[in-house]
């Protein structure tokens, strides 16, 4: 089957119908993600509470300075602030310090959006990093073992605590919308990524679980599924020093290592060394790096993830989940299907009996009884 085309002029998000303006908390307003997102409600009237970490804050109140190991997201923080006072929309974005690892930040920020704005509709959480390695690298040292303990508080603590934060308000209404960013690495393991992975694994299943317990106060919850360079090449990286047993000359498997190197390579994002190798993924040290894409691409990346937060955020009847992308769709249709395929084999060779006539219910009765 021929893919369809990709579209090069995205058309422009379209907002589901609503009574009056709403508000929305994103997790992580210094992302290109969540900036974009930010800059979408502004301009559609909508109320924006926008988490930041202490340096981007500091900007927001004109006092941040440089940061070398990502100049590249504090330029676009800046610009969308910027933005934000010629548009007059200042009075509809407020920023607030937001890790989500802390509970009181969570529950200030929540409070900021109540205070300022007398509700919150929409919870976004878009907060990710991702954490390169194997499971063997990862355990080398303490310092690597803190890193696997650190992915989680981002990827998964940092959710939680936040859903948990904006529940009891949006009960008290009897409605909100949690909208909770994750990636196709919730269907699908990928060799050198198993951490994130697993974060990601575990956030769904706490929000499948949770949107049972919340459906009744009409919450809703929706899970948006982007594809694997969403949530990799528009955050933070971080590398834990390979094993020589890992390096591509010893081990044939495709570590994600040499399949992010070979891209950020190509695209010239990172200093390279005699041998054109990315220094930021084969050091001997733990390695960190915010990729720099070139403005187009990233925006051509995003484009059609932000058509669907857009679309689904606030939505009376929004999915469960949703997959973006038809790349992303036919992974997990792959994936899927193998499992199926396992599940026929699971039957086969099952133990089971089936007891289909009088007699033989009769019979395991008896043999029930007499065991017991």
């Amino acid at each position: 089957m021929t893919p369809p085309p990709i579209n090069t002029h995205p058309p422009n998000p379209t907002f589901p119908p609503h009574a009056g303006p709403r508000t929305w908390l994103i997790t992580a307003c210094t992302s290109p993600i969540g900036i974009a997102i930010a800059r979408q409600a502004l301009s559609h009237g909508d109320n924006v509470i926008a988490g930041l970490n202490p340096r981007h804050l500091a900007d927001a109140h004109g006092e941040g300075g440089e940061e070398a190991e990502d100049t590249r997201r504090g330029d676009e923080f800046r610009e969308f602030w910027r933005e934000c006072e010629k548009e007059g929309w200042k009075e509809r974005c407020k920023g607030v310090e937001l890790d989500g690892s802390v509970m009181g930040q969570c529950q200030a920020a929540v409070a900021e959006a109540v205070e300022s704005f007398g509700k919150l509709d929409i919870l976004l959480c878009c907060s990710s990093e991702a954490l390169v390695g194997t499971v063997e690298e990862l355990a080398a040292s303490p310092r690597t073992q803190s890193l696997v303990r650190e992915q989680f508080e981002t990827n998964f603590f940092g959710p939680v605590n936040c859903i948990k934060a904006a529940l009891p308000t949006m009960r008290k209404k009897s409605s909100g919308h949690v909208l909770v960013l994750t990636g196709i690495t919730g269907h699908l393991g990928t060799p050198g990524l198993g951490m994130y992975c697993a974060a990601g694994w575990a956030l769904e299943g706490f929000c499948d679980s949770l949107a049972y317990e919340i459906a009744p106060f009409n919450i809703k919850m929706t899970i948006v599924q982007p594809t694997m360079e969403i949530g990799v090449l528009t955050n933070k990286i971080l590398s834990a020093p390979p094993m020589p047993q890992y390096l591509p000359d010893s081990n044939p498997a495709p570590l994600f290592r040499g399949i992010i190197g070979g891209l950020l390579d190509r695209l010239d994002t990172v200093q390279q060394n005699g041998n054109h190798e990315p220094a930021s993924l084969t050091g001997g040290q733990i390695q960190t790096l915010y990729p720099k894409l070139p403005p187009k691409m990233q925006s051509s990346l995003l484009a059609e993830t932000i058509n669907a937060i857009i679309a689904i955020g606030g939505h009376d009847n929004p999915p469960a989940r949703h997959i973006v992308g038809h790349e992303g769709v036919a992974s997990v249709k792959e994936k899927l299907k193998t499992v199926s395929e396992e599940l026929e084999d699971f039957v086969d060779c099952s133990c089971a009996v089936d007891i289909d006539d009088g007699h033989g219910i009769e019979d395991a009765n008896g043999s029930i009884d007499g065991m017991v």
